[in-house]
């Protein structure tokens, strides 16, 4: 028995089932960079990053070097019982790189779910209406109202009741949904089709407290929205007094080339969520948005006792410094341009390759039988990613029927590891076909 599987098997003993394994049988040790070790000295090209959490890379010194200091001076205080330093520097930072219009707040939290909860109540409390509008394929959390948000239904089995007033709109997904239609038809026809919502049901406008969407859907398969959508529904909002909600959980902190998802598109949301990549691996996330906005949540409505903890501030702050010097934004894009041919490569040798897509450093592919959306071939996508895992790099795969893989490698990724990682997913591909066909 190796130590690996010694310690799932301590692992299936004492911790609960529910905690999913998305990866099978995998042991890690030590973490540097874009490679992990596992407890067996075997080492793994990182294509996951935690789910997009180590953009900065594993064990950056300076961020260990932050985190060592604040831990050896303030561990905890909790923010509502007094202010201490690194809790504002990080707010102050966040609203100087990330602002919202000409005035910008920011709370802190946990991570991506706290922050939804939040955002959700503070968007209720700013326009006094109940409803939220999310979209289908999203992924907003495991908490309750975040998993009410969430689409997926396999990570909602047996969890209902589930939160009301939430209100599910068709996604925007041209892949699936375009119907041969040009992208400026199929955009006006999509937002048509929100307008329709509140005139025939099943929710008036004016009960509508916020829409929550993610520009790059992240477990929903990396589904771009197209930023004529988005301006759209900033039109549709402020003609309605909707506050508009940005999920940046996954898509922010340069993944996708920039700071935030929606620089690419130039809307700016009312409130925005994040998280992952934030705070360099440990648990921290936030809610940045207009002022005027923020500042409607009553004293004590938000917040909670290890929200804005002084060593993950301290491990964000180090952490979005380590972004700013190495120019992450820009590694990003170079990274996504290289993932992006690969992939089209694929889609040109494959008639199993239904889509390439992404943004920046965020790209995933989608395989389906005969490259129709609705015959996914799931099983040759897990053939492929166990032949990845068991060859050195580590894979996720998305989508609701875990057809598409996707590559989240952080970002201070070397050309050779990342070059190595394509070449197994190739070749695992490529097996994985000869194997099981695709017809």
């Amino acid at each position: 028995m190796t130590k690996t599987t010694d310690l799932i098997a301590r692992r299936r003993a004492v911790v609960a089932r529910g905690v999913g394994m998305f990866t099978g049988d995998i042991s890690v040790d030590s973490a540097i960079g874009a490679r992990l070790t596992d407890l067996d000295g075997r080492e793994m090209i990182d294509f996951a990053a935690g789910i997009g959490v180590l953009n900065a890379g594993h064990s950056d010194p300076s961020v260990v070097s932050a985190i060592a200091r604040q831990a050896g001076k303030l561990v905890h205080a909790c923010i509502h019982i007094a202010t201490y330093e690194p809790y504002v520097a990080l707010c102050e930072k966040l609203t100087s790189l990330i602002p919202h219009g000409e005035s910008t707040k920011a709370m802190l939290v946990n991570s991506g779910a706290e922050a939804v909860e939040n955002a959700v109540k503070i968007a209720r409390q700013a326009t006094r209406r109940p409803a939220v509008l999310c979209y289908e394929g999203a992924f907003h959390g495991r908490t309750l109202l975040g998993m009410t948000l969430t689409a997926k239904s396999a990570y909602k089995l047996n969890c209902g009741p589930f939160a009301p007033e939430i209100y599910r709109l068709g996604s925007p997904d041209y892949f699936r949904n375009g119907d041969g239609l040009p992208v400026a038809k199929f955009v006006e026809r999509e937002l048509q089709r929100l307008r329709n919502v509140f005139i025939s049901g099943p929710i008036p406008a004016d009960h509508v407290a916020a829409v929550i969407i993610e520009l790059l859907q992240g477990e929903g398969g990396f589904i771009p929205v197209h930023p004529d959508y988005l301006r759209g529904l900033r039109r549709i909002c402020d003609e309605h007094g909707i506050v508009l909600i940005f999920d940046e959980v996954q898509t922010g902190f340069c993944r996708t080339g920039k700071w935030a998802a929606f620089e690419h598109s130039g809307v700016v949301p009312d409130l925005s969520t994040w998280a992952k990549a934030m705070g360099g691996g440990l648990p921290i996330g936030a809610v940045l948005g207009k002022a005027r906005v923020m500042d409607a949540a009553e004293p004590g409505t938000i917040g909670g006792t290890y929200g804005g903890n002084p060593v993950a501030c301290a491990s964000a702050l180090a952490t979005i410094e380590v972004m700013e010097r190495k120019n992450l934004c820009e590694r990003a894009v170079a990274i996504g341009a290289r993932v992006r041919e690969r992939f089209q490569m694929f889609y040109d040798k494959y008639d199993c390759v239904g889509d390439v897509r992404g943004l920046g450093a965020m790209m995933a592919i989608e395989f389906c039988h005969g490259r129709d959306p609705s015959r996914p071939a799931s099983e040759l996508v897990a053939r492929a990613a166990a032949y990845c895992r068991d060859n050195g790099v580590l894979v996720l795969t998305a989508g609701a029927f875990k057809n598409v893989i996707r590559v989240l490698s952080p970002l201070v990724i070397e050309d050779a590891d990342l070059q190595k990682g394509l070449d197994v997913i190739e070749t695992g591909v490529g097996l994985a076909i000869n194997e099981g066909g695709t017809s």
